[in-house]
């Protein structure tokens, strides 16, 4: 009998041997690992790029739109009133803005609302003809800055005599008040990211347990961040338990913010966070550029959102105490109520619990 010859190699494994079919190949790719580790990489080159964007958009150059600015009315008569007029327009030619005019029958009622941070500068004109304007470096450093460099010029263009003071000066030890700013940026970024870890590290937590863990996470936390600022650098002197529990709630909103959206986008979560939070809070919150100094659009939005509100909370109360305002509070509180609200309704959609089965964490 003639020796059998062995069949090709892809009949002898039958269908293990075929060549995969276009879907069935496109079906392997989606369970791999591979393809949303593609996504992946565009969009973190996506969110790089909107990073830097979003904040050089609203920093590089800073340019005044409304000023709000006192104007208390001179006692020089038509003379006093002719000299601030001119000097006013020959402001707002300078800076190619507006300044909002409010005027006042006395020096007192324009520096109570300079506390209440309703207007940002006081321009008195003297007997003699000389202008007075009084920034508030307090109440936004770089407003205050393009209104000291801008008042001499003018006021030498103009023929007019000009002073300038800063009646309410930041703290020695933040003379730019970015300090504020860089604790609020602490509170939010922390916040969030103790969330995802919570996620990753202690996913079994019951709802409750979470929300409790981060409020635990917010207090401590928000402790730690002003006692290093204010105890241990002495970069800023902070009225110690309102800062405290202003950062602390700052950070239990961003962290139930990102576990709301962890519910609702399962591992995406992220994007939106950081979206929110991080492009587009941090950047309107005017911590670092005043509001009256950024694009308008960022000016309305960034005080509804919980990094401006933060920012807003805080700064009052280091520098304008007795003077502090309920609506940051009220937006960060909404913000808490209305994520911790939604996780707790959809809970059983979080990746996490101690019955949760086949769930993957963020």
């Amino acid at each position: 009998m003639p020796d059998q010859q062995p069949e090709p190699e892809h009949h002898q494994h039958g269908a293990h041997g075929r060549v995969p079919t276009r879907s069935e190949r496109w079906a392997s790719f989606k369970e791999s690992p591979f393809l949303p580790a593609i996504v992946l990489v565009f969009i973190l080159a996506a969110a790089a790029g909107l990073f830097a964007g979003s904040y050089t958009y609203s920093m590089a150059k800073p340019t005044p739109h409304h000023i709000p600015t006192a104007v208390v009315d001179p006692p020089g008569g038509e003379d006093g009133a002719a000299r601030g007029k001119a000097f006013l327009d020959g402001m707002e030619k300078a800076l190619n803005a507006s300044l909002e005019v409010r005027r006042y029958d006395t020096r007192a009622a324009a520096l109570r609302d300079v506390e209440e941070q309703k207007v940002f500068a006081i321009l008195d004109v003297a007997p003699g003809g000389r202008v007075a304007l009084d920034v508030s470096g307090a109440s936004g450093a770089s407003v205050a800055q393009v209104l000291a460099e801008t008042a001499p010029k003018v006021g030498e263009k103009v023929g007019v005599p000009v002073t300038v003071k800063d009646i309410n000066p930041l703290q020695e030890g933040d003379p730019r008040g970015l300090a504020i700013f860089y604790i609020s940026l602490a509170a939010v970024i922390i916040g969030f990211v103790g969330a995802i870890q919570l996620s990753v590290h202690a996913r079994g937590l019951n709802p409750a347990e979470r929300i409790g863990f981060t409020a635990l996470y917010a207090l401590l936390g928000a402790f730690v961040i002003a006692a290093v600022v204010d105890w241990w650098l002495g970069a800023v002197d902070l009225p110690f338990v309102e800062s405290w529990l202003i950062l602390a709630l700052t950070m239990f909103t961003s962290g139930m913010v990102f576990t709301m959206f962890n519910t609702l986008f399962g591992r995406w979560a992220m994007i939106p966070t950081w979206g929110l939070m991080v492009l587009l809070g941090n950047p309107s919150s005017g911590g670092a550029v005043s509001w009256p100094l950024l694009p308008s659009v960022l000016g309305h939005i960034g005080r509804w959102l919980p990094p401006g509100a933060s920012v807003n909370a805080q700064h009052t109360a280091v520098y304008f105490g007795g003077h502090q305002h309920v609506f940051p509070f009220l937006v960060l509180a909404a913000w808490a109520l209305v994520a911790s609200a939604v996780f707790w309704v959809w809970r059983h959609r979080h990746p996490g619990g101690r019955t949760a089965t086949g769930a993957h964490a963020v």
